[in-house]
């Protein structure tokens, strides 16, 4: 790996910022590398441990067998709810649970980062559903409200469902889980249709399957997301805060920029 073709980005951060699934305690710090068709560009964020909470006793592991890591995700396809431009040059995939603090802090995060980076198409962001319900009990249950709004109400009213959950409740508060219906019909969805929907039970196996997926790719706590460029995938731990997200969404903006106008300038000497 040549050093001229190598821009290294590294951010620090003093807190840990991730709810753990029982069995993760700590957070150890991660390198991240993106490489593009045009060239190398590596990207390097270090997360620290620092102030990491110990799993409460009586939790045990979430996943129901071990599960050997891939690092890998399942590909965006058609049943994802993206929030932006889905042909976006850098996607964020994030598994997330409702009822989770850090998951709130870091939504909020997002929705400042689409505010100015969605409505130019440059980035698009992508929700998944990872509860974890031996924090908490509520968690699969709002997963599968979610879903079925969703596929009630469509995108917008999923985004919008998700935005009043994380809003509606205090900081270190679980969901009210009996406004649920009201925020469906709020985002437009008929609260006989939602009932219909989580009676059925059809959103369990979506759930789960998200699980699973999360489960095989290394996943241990949330919010964990996953910055895609082209096919390249790079993963971010934890709420980092709203500057340290930005930050890296520059960089990554600034070397796609430069590899566009090198390609382009490549093309035009060999013509």
């Amino acid at each position: 790996m040549e050093k001229q073709n190598m821009l290294e980005y590294r951010l620090f951060s003093q807190f840990n910022f991730m709810e753990p699934t029982p069995q993760n305690t700590s957070s150890p710090a991660i390198p991240i590398a993106i490489v593009l068709g045009f060239g190398m560009i590596a990207l390097a964020i270090y997360f620290s441990g620092i102030g990491a909470a110990p799993a409460p006793a009586t939790d045990t592991a979430t996943a129901p067998a071990p599960v050997e890591a891939t690092g890998k995700i399942r590909p965006v396809d058609s049943t994802d709810y993206i929030k932006g431009n889905p042909n976006a040059p850098i996607l964020v995939v994030e598994y997330s649970d409702y009822d989770c603090p850090f998951c709130k802090n870091f939504h909020e995060t997002m929705n400042r980062i689409m505010d100015e980076y969605g409505i130019t198409g440059k980035v698009a962001w992508v929700y998944r559903q990872f509860p974890l319900t031996q924090l908490h009990p509520n968690a699969d249950r709002i997963s599968q409200t979610a879903l079925c709004v969703g596929e009630l109400g469509g995108n917008d009213a999923f985004w919008k469902f998700s935005d009043l959950v994380f809003e509606e409740r205090d900081l270190n508060e679980p969901t009210n889980i009996t406004k649920l219906p009201e925020y469906a019909v709020e985002v437009g969805v008929s609260e006989a249709n939602l009932v219909s929907c989580l009676e059925s039970g059809r959103h369990e196996k979506t759930v789960n399957d998200t699980l699973a997926d999360g489960f095989q790719a290394g996943i241990q706590g949330t919010p964990k997301s996953f910055v895609i460029v082209g096919n390249q995938m790079a993963p971010i731990d934890g709420a980092q805060p709203y500057a340290v997200v930005k930050q890296a969404i520059e960089n990554l903006l600034q070397q796609l920029e430069r590899g566009g106008t090198e390609a382009t300038s490549t093309s035009s000497s060999t013509n």
